[in-house]
């Protein structure tokens, strides 16, 4: 495609997009769920197929040298098949919030005022690598009611190609618009720049991936974005806490995976509870061959740990995510600085505080200015799908509309609705 072909190729996504989110805003609930439910029938029938598609990707990705790990993320193992299947079958099962009216209000006029759940209308997603995203964002689509545009990572286009084919076919059987849904077809990066820059056809963008993607979609979208850039999350262990929980749960945060967003990559110790609990949780880390980034008392304390692997805390440690087997560590004197360290340096992602002081805790849920805050458990929790939101779409660090794990609730928004009976304002 040449650029005027580009070009009106994402004027044409849009003008359909729009076209359809009218047909799905009307859409009923069991229509929707006739949708969902024709979807995943669809992902297990076509398993071997789909995965016929998934190999073409895989053996370009291993020829370009992709590591084993980004590999990894591009199967549609028949699990990962069954579990997206399955997440379109909780979706169906979930109650439909649309039209949904709350707070409705009689007022001293004799109208009565309320607010209405509605779709957003036509969002665009933008995701790198794992295609598994192509059906929790199409699914999650259909069940708020919205059209939208997905544009995944070129790696994995001719996966996201044939799941895209499964969900156009099961609205269509469904009796809904296929182009409820639409994949962008070419790899080229500028198709993007166009769909995020058309105010007319797309309500909001939604970028999943990597730090250098979300931050070119932030700075040239002429739309809202949902987005978070970083997650620095922090784990801060009280004085009082309990020792033993506070070692189970730091351990988790930091090592049950080490990639996601919402992994512990900075661990805050107040100075009562150090002597005890750092030894501990060093022997842990250096069992699993984490390196800890320490300031000079957690290092003191830390240096007769055997196999410990120490390294000085820098001014930058204390912000990064390493998404990695590494954490920052740092003794602090108490709850006032450590909710000043993680509101300094955080990225307002994800920060639990461990406890056994009932006032300690409150404070620091009031106090930290994160999208999740918690109390004794781990940041790894922070999550659409362990929220109960049935899916996500992303997680959203911003203030306005969406915050947190945004699932079906962040994809709508509200609209006032206004009862009378001939009132007439005076």
């Amino acid at each position: 495609m040449n650029a005027l072909n580009i070009a009106e190729y994402a004027q044409t996504l849009g003008v359909q997009a729009r076209q359809a989110s009218a047909a799905m805003a009307r859409a009923s609930a069991a229509t929707k769920n006739q949708a969902l439910r024709a979807l995943a029938r669809l992902l297990r029938e076509q398993t071997g197929p789909l995965q016929a598609d998934n190999a073409k990707d895989i053996a370009r990705a291993e020829a370009a040298g992709l590591s084993a790990p980004m590999v990894d993320r591009l199967k549609l193992t028949p699990k990962v098949l069954d579990t997206v299947a399955l997440g379109c079958e909780q979706l169906a099962a979930m109650p439909d919030l649309i039209g949904e009216i709350s707070g409705m209000q009689q007022q001293p006029s004799g109208i009565r005022v309320g607010q209405m759940r509605v779709p957003l209308g036509v969002f665009a997603m933008i995701f790198e690598s794992r295609p598994n995203v192509t059906i929790e964002a199409a699914s999650l689509s259909i069940k708020s009611g919205n059209a939208c545009i997905l544009r995944g990572g070129s790696e994995a286009i001719e996966s996201n190609k044939a799941l895209a084919r499964l969900v156009q076919q099961a609205l269509e059987e469904a009796g809904l618009p296929a182009d409820a849904v639409q994949l962008v077809q070419t790899t080229d990066r500028e198709a993007v720049g166009h769909l995020i820059a058309m105010p007319e056809h797309v309500d909001v963008v939604i970028p999943r991936g990597g730090k250098g993607l979300i931050e070119r979609i932030s700075r040239e979208a002429k739309v809202p974005v949902i987005k978070h850039l970083d997650g620095n999350c922090h784990v801060y262990v009280d004085d009082p806490c309990d020792i033993a929980m506070a070692v189970t749960v730091a351990d988790n945060a930091k090592t049950q995976k080490y990639s996601p967003c919402n992994a512990a990559e900075g661990l805050l110790v107040s100075r009562g509870v150090a002597a005890e609990f750092l030894p501990k949780i060093g022997a842990v880390y250096a069992a699993k061959g984490v390196e800890m980034r320490c300031d000079a008392e957690a290092a003191a304390i830390l240096a007769g740990v055997a196999g410990a692997q120490l390294v000085p805390a820098t001014e930058q440690d204390w912000s990064e995510e390493y998404l990695a087997p590494v954490i920052a560590v740092k003794v602090v004197g108490g709850l006032d600085e450590a909710i000043a360290h993680i509101n300094r340096y955080g990225s307002h992602h994800t920060d639990a505080i461990l406890t056994r002081d009932h006032v300690h805790a409150q404070r620091f849920l009031r106090e930290v200015d994160s999208a999740s805050v918690m109390v004794n458990t781990s940041t790894r929790f922070a999550d659409g799908f362990e929220y109960g939101l049935g899916a996500e779409i992303g997680i959203s660090t911003d203030k306005f509309h969406a915050r947190g794990p945004v699932g079906l609730l962040g994809l709508t928004s509200l609209k006032y609705v206004v009862l009378g009976n001939g009132e007439t304002r005076h």
